[in-house]
C-alpha cells in the first residue's frame, strides 16, 4: 500500500529540534485517515534515489526536487502559511511562473484577508524573526533597504544583484530622500557591517538601523531588498517594493536585473497604484496552506490529487 513519506530536517528527527506544529497536524491527521506514514532524514544527494526506491507520495522539508511524486514544502514568508509545490518554495516555488491578475480576484474577501494579516503582523509590530520592542524615529519618505544574508544558500541561487551592488546602485542615484538600511538579523558576516559603517561615513543620506521592520515601511516611501519576506510586509504597508533577484511575489513590484536598472525600477514602482490586497489573498490565500485552518488535512490531499497522485 502506497503512503506518505516525510523529508524532515534531522534534528527534528533526533528530537533536538521540536517537530512544527504544521507536520504534527500533517502527519497525525494522515495517520488517522488510515495513510500510512513514514518520517525520513532529508538527503538532498540521495532524495530522487529514495523517491524512486518506492510507489509513495514524498514531501521534502525546504526541498527544491521535481518529481511527479514529490511536492516542497516550508513557511510561505509569514505563519501560519506554507507552500506546497510541485518546483520548491519561496523564491523557488512555481507561483513565479503563475499569472496573477487582480481583476479576476474578490476584492471583498481580498481586503477582509488583507486586514488581518496587518492585525496579526504589522499591527503587532511582528515580524518572521524577532523584532525590537521599542519604538524608533525613522525619516519619512525614505528609501527603506533590507538586506539578507548571502551565506543562505537559496540567496545565492536567487539573487540578480549582490547586496553591496544593490546598495552601491542607490548611492549613485541623483535622490536627496534618506537611506534607512537595516542588516539582516541573522547575517554572521562581520564584513557586512564593516561595509556599511563605510558607506554611512561617506554618505550623509544613509542610515545604518537594527529597528523594528513594521517602524520603517510606516515610515517608507519604497522597499528595496533582493527577495526578503519583508516585500511581503511592504505591501501590508502599502509601501511599493523593488526586487533585486527572483522571487515568487514578483507579480506585485519591480524587478531590477542591473544596477543600471535601479533608478527606472524604482520610478515603475512608486508610478505603480499596487493590488497589494489582492496579490496577498491570491498568494496566501489561495495558493498556499493555511496550517491553522481545520481542513489543513484535506487541503493538502486536494494539492496531492491535483498532482496526480491517488494513495492506494
Amino acid at each position: 500500500m502506497s503512503g506518505f513519506v516525510f523529508h524532515l530536517p534531522t534534528a527534528v528527527l533526533r528530537g533536538s529540534d521540536a517537530l512544527k506544529p504544521y507536520y504534527t497536524r500533517l502527519t497525525e491527521g494522515l495517520a488517522s485517515r488510515g495513510f500510512a506514514v513514514r518520517l525520513v532524514p532529508h538527503e538532498r544527494e540521495t532524495l530522487l534515489a529514495t523517491v524512486a526506491a518506492d510507489d509513495d507520495f514524498h514531501i521534502v522539508d525546504h526541498g527544491a526536487e521535481r518529481h511527479s511524486r514529490v511536492l516542497n514544502t516550508g513557511i510561505a514568508y509569514v505563519y501560519p502559511f506554507w507552500n506546497l509545490d510541485p518546483w520548491g518554495i519561496r523564491a523557488l516555488s512555481s507561483l513565479a511562473e503563475k499569472p496573477f491578475d487582480h481583476k479576476k480576484i474578490d476584492m471583498e474577501a481580498a481586503a477582509d484577508f488583507a486586514n488581518r494579516l496587518r492585525k496579526r503582523w504589522m499591527h503587532t509590530r511582528k515580524s518572521r524573526y524577532e523584532q525590537p520592542r521599542r519604538t524608533i524615529a525613522v525619516p519619512t519618505g525614505c528609501i527603506a533597504v533590507f538586506l539578507q544574508s548571502e551565506s543562505h544558500r537559496d540567496l545565492m541561487e536567487t539573487c540578480h544583484l549582490t547586496l553591496r551592488q544593490m546598495v552601491k546602485a542607490l548611492l549613485v542615484r541623483d535622490d536627496p530622500r534618506a537611506i534607512v538600511i537595516k542588516p539582516h538579523p541573522l547575517d554572521p558576516d562581520p564584513a557586512t557591517l564593516r561595509f556599511l559603517a563605510r558607506i554611512a561615513d561617506r554618505d550623509a543620506r544613509v542610515r545604518i538601523t537594527q529597528g523594528n521592520i513594521h517602524d520603517i515601511l510606516a515610515a517608507a516611501s519604497i522597499c528595496v531588498t533582493i527577495n526578503s519576506a519583508v516585500g511581503v510586509e511592504a505591501m501590508m504597508h502599502g509601501v511599493p517594493v523593488v526586487l533585486c533577484g527572483k522571487s515568487d511575489f514578483h507579480h506585485c513590484a519591480v524587478t531590477v536585473q542591473t544596477s543600471e536598472g535601479m533608478a527606472a525600477g524604482i520610478a515603475q514602482a512608486e508610478a505603480t497604484d499596487w493590488p497589494h490586497d489582492a496579490f496577498l489573498y491570491w498568494y496566501f490565500g489561495l495558493n498556499c496552506l493555511n496550517a491553522g485552518k481545520p481542513r489543513l488535512v484535506d487541503d493538502f490531499l486536494e494539492r496531492v490529487a491535483a498532482a496526480g497522485f491517488v494513495p492506494s
